[in-house]
């Protein structure tokens, strides 16, 4: 599958809406960086971008966005309720705000429950708020990030229970789970529940910081295929079904980070990329 995929390639959610199969992170990302960096990646092919209100580049990515001309229904926009805001009002008031902060975007295509704080009622609450901003047409998909089996067992019950008193959907359709992802922090068990569900995996951190640029893992592809460390990361990601958010905020790196259509990696590569290891470089 994934040696047919190419930059202009989208996967399907739950939702029903597509999304990019690669999008460009902007965490850590000042806003004057994150402009400059979104406008160099939608000039270079990419059409999905992936913001937080955390971050504190929101605006100025919508901005970067509108600037490029594109059009609107070409663009992918993922933003995140920040974690101090997990709760229906919190949630709620969020949703408006962004949209304000956003603009011309008009829309959010996907919004995230940023990380599983705040206990069970104010996580619950926090989806109940985004699943009415869906109805309301404000956004098209709803996810989470960094939620755990545990978590995700939690909100799968909600919305089943949910859907058999009010009808099917109204418990709201979880289309993405957004977690550092990458060989060396496989995260297998998440994965699992997420791909028998339809879930797609979002994979933060896919290029694991660059921490392990050298790793004897990537020595031989490297080698072999004359591509860079990133490349064969995110092409691992891609091989994986996941979607990878690699973040750059340098021009020819944000190139790079998009030439990964013309090589695949060999099922013993594949192979000799299943780690154990449990390296994670953020939010745990």
């Amino acid at each position: 599958m994934a040696s047919k995929l190419s930059r202009t390639s989208t996967y399907t959610l739950n939702s029903g809406s597509k999304i990019p199969v690669i999008g460009l992170g902007v965490f850590k990302a000042s806003e004057s960086e994150a402009s400059s960096a979104v406008e160099e990646a939608i000039k270079s092919g990419y059409r999905h971008v992936d913001t937080a209100v955390y971050y504190e580049n929101q605006s100025a990515v919508a901005k970067a966005v509108l600037k490029t001309g594109v059009p609107r229904d070409q663009l992918f926009f993922t933003t995140k309720v920040h974690p101090t805001a997990i709760s229906y009002e919190g949630a709620k008031d969020q949703v408006a705000k962004t949209l304000q902060e956003i603009g011309g975007v008009k829309y959010i295509d996907l919004m995230l429950i940023h990380a599983p704080y705040g206990g069970r009622e104010k996580r619950l609450g926090a989806w109940k708020a985004l699943t009415e901003a869906v109805e309301e047409g404000k956004i098209r998909s709803i996810g989470v990030s960094n939620y755990g089996v545990d978590h995700l067992n939690e909100l799968e019950e909600y919305i089943q229970e949910t859907d058999a008193k009010l009808g099917k959907g109204k418990g709201g359709v979880l289309s993405i789970n957004q977690i550092e992802l990458h060989p060396w922090l496989q995260r297998r068990d998440i994965i699992d529940w997420c791909k028998e569900r339809g879930v797609l995996v979002q994979a933060w951190a896919p290029l694991a910081q660059s921490a392990r640029w050298g790793d004897p893992l990537l020595k031989s592809i490297v080698q072999r295929t004359g591509k860079s460390e990133a490349q064969i990361l995110l092409r691992w990601s891609l091989q994986k079904g996941f979607n990878p958010l690699p973040k750059s905020v340098t021009p020819a790196r944000i190139k790079q980070n998009l030439d990964v259509f013309d090589f695949d990696l060999t099922d013993k590569e594949m192979a000799e990329l299943e780690t154990d290891e449990y390296d994670v470089h953020g939010w745990e």
